[in-house]
């Protein structure tokens, strides 16, 4: 490959353009309008306008992005993660093109993709699992029944998906209906596919997988494991490499399932296969992520094995550059600096970042996607920076994270800042007198943090810009001066009076996905009445009191934060 077109944005858009550049090829950048000012398009080499949209319209447009990759002259494509990255269709239509396709083959993307089918080649290669449905569920009324078949919890799943969204968790039988009909809505919106299968759930397990890279000469070699227990709302917030406290058996058995399932379809490229260990130390298979996943850094820090770079490798036919089990050198733990409010349950908070200083000393790594004076849109995920933090032990690794996240700031939104360094005085975390974490703690043992104060970010001034030439983008630089009092600076959003308890309000800004009540019907205090989607997290929200609701605005619609959806008399 000579040029290398990156379908994705933000912090994995920079980390593959830099993954380019130590390889020796060219990187082009796409954006929407919405990112039109992003730090991934300026740090490619290249980048090309999408135009407006949701990402319907832009990141997920195929013609768009192949369109695009020809008139750069790009010869190849690597699709980050999210996104289209597990897309069979997407990785077909650039091999038809004539593109060189960074990733697995489309049929085993197809294969592993569909976590049904995952789940009969995991049993085919006698990896662990737990009991399942035969295929996907067709209605709420069958999910129920499977629950009364196999007991709770029960896990819903996207059939066609990952990273945790089509994804929810059932532990009362009235909930097993309206949880299947959310998970199909989540999965139609981030996969356009809805269907989703159910399998026992594993109560209060750990996430553990591991990082696979096989090239195309037939070799698959198993990088390590991970422990990604630290979730909310089944997305992970910390990683970490090793996964502590297993023992060589439990690792030897997880390395050998993922090593066959991945041999057994053929696999090429870098990827994932995911377990769930158990209290009692049962493992079961989770899935395949047929792509790279966020947390491959601290894969990278603790086996010195360049991951994206072996992606480009694998994709131009070469050898893997390892060819057993790396020894771990030290520990790793990653952190993703979300814009999202801990306090007030995780709540996605887009808007303008007036500072970012970030650490730095030794063992600290930072990927970012964002800088002092960048904008948080509210179409994407809520992702800013990863903060990966490496020591010669677990013990110092947690030292060294706790002078990082101490150092970090970030003002103008909200950040999962404070939730990462409370986390780090966890005795259940650290594990002093053992590792208690497992994948719903946050929800059920965490102690919280408070909620972030209310703040109003205000634009700077105006000192660069760029224009667009036949679609790419060009960096126009020009003196502050030439601004001045052209526009005052204005706030990003106005400030929002709180709400009365006659009213029902947007906690955030977003699209109003669903009313869960009919207009006029008589609700309970707290009773969730509507569904708000934004930054790829569903919210409910709740009545703030007794009464009879009025419903303002119709599903569907785009809402800005504090905006009236109804009333209740």
């Amino acid at each position: 490959m000579k040029k290398l077109l990156i379908a994705n944005r933000g912090e994995i858009g920079i980390r593959v353009a830099r993954a380019a550049r130590d390889y020796g090829v060219a990187s082009v950048a796409i954006y929407s309008d919405a990112d039109a000012g992003s730090l991934h398009a300026e740090l490619a080499d290249e980048a090309y306008g999408l135009g407006p949209g949701r990402p319907a319209e832009t990141y997920l447009n195929i013609p768009k992005i192949l369109d695009i990759a020809r008139r750069a002259g790009a010869d190849a494509v690597h699709p980050g993660y999210g996104f289209l990255s597990e897309r069979a269709e997407f990785a077909q239509a650039v091999l038809d093109a004539g593109f060189i396709w960074v990733g697995p083959a489309p049929a085993v993307i197809t294969a592993l993709g569909d976590k049904v089918e995952a789940r009969r080649i995991a049993a085919q290669v006698g990896a662990p699992l737990v009991k399942g449905s035969a295929g996907p569920i067709a209605s709420a009324a069958e999910a129920v029944a499977f629950a009364k078949e196999v007991g709770l919890p029960l896990a819903i799943k996207a059939a066609f998906g990952g990273g945790g969204r089509g994804m929810k968790v059932a532990r009362r039988i009235e909930e097993v209906g309206e949880l299947f009909e959310s998970a199909v809505r989540e999965a139609t919106d981030a996969f356009g596919r809805g269907e989703c299968y159910a399998e026992q759930f594993l109560d209060k397990p750990r996430h553990i997988e591991a990082q696979i890279i096989a090239d195309s000469r037939g070799n698959t070699v198993v990088l390590g494991t991970r422990d990604c227990s630290l979730q909310r709302r089944n997305q992970k917030l910390v990683e970490e490499a090793p996964a502590p406290y297993t023992t060589a058996e439990q690792r030897a058995s997880i390395h050998d399932a993922a090593r066959a399932i991945c041999a057994k379809v053929g696999y090429t490229g870098a990827g994932t296969v995911e377990f769930l260990l158990s209290q009692n130390g049962i493992i079961s298979f989770l899935e395949v992520n047929t792509r790279l996943q966020v947390e491959h850094a601290v894969t990278e820090e603790t086996t010195g094995v360049d991951i994206v770079v072996e992606q480009l490798r694998i994709a131009d036919g070469m050898p893997l550059s390892v060819s057993e089990t790396p020894v771990p050198r030290g520990h790793a733990f990653e952190f993703r600096i979300n814009a999202e409010d801990a306090g007030r349950g995780f709540l996605p908070t887009p808007g303008l970042i007036t500072r970012f200083r970030a650490p730095s000393g030794p063992g600290v790594r930072l990927d970012a996607g964002v800088e002092s004076g960048s904008e948080i849109p509210g179409l994407y995920d809520s992702m800013m920076a990863k903060l990966i933090v490496t020591g010669a032990t677990r013990e110092e690794a947690l030292i060294r994270a706790r002078r990082a996240l101490a150092e970090f700031r970030i003002e103008g939104v909200a950040s999962v800042l404070p939730f990462h360094r409370a986390v780090l005085q966890e005795p259940d975390f650290t594990g002093e007198d053992a590792f208690r974490v497992h994948t719903n703690w946050i929800e059920t043992a965490f102690r919280g943090v408070e909620p972030a104060p209310r703040v109003d970010p205000i634009d700077g001034n105006l000192f660069r810009s760029f224009i667009e030439i036949d679609g790419k983008r060009h960096v126009l630089s020009l003196p502050a001066a030439l601004f001045t009092g052209l526009s005052a600076p204005q706030p990003a959003a106005p400030a929002i009076a709180p709400a009365s308890e006659w009213e029902v309000t947007a906690p955030i800004p977003g699209t109003l996905q669903q009313w869960l009540v009919k207009d006029g019907a008589e609700v309970a205090e707290g009773e969730a009445v509507a569904l708000i989607e934004a930054m790829k997290m569903e919210t409910r929200i709740l009545a703030s009191k007794a009464g009879r609701i009025c419903i303002k605005v119709e599903a569907g619609k785009a809402v800005s934060l504090g905006a009236e959806l109804a009333t209740i008399g």
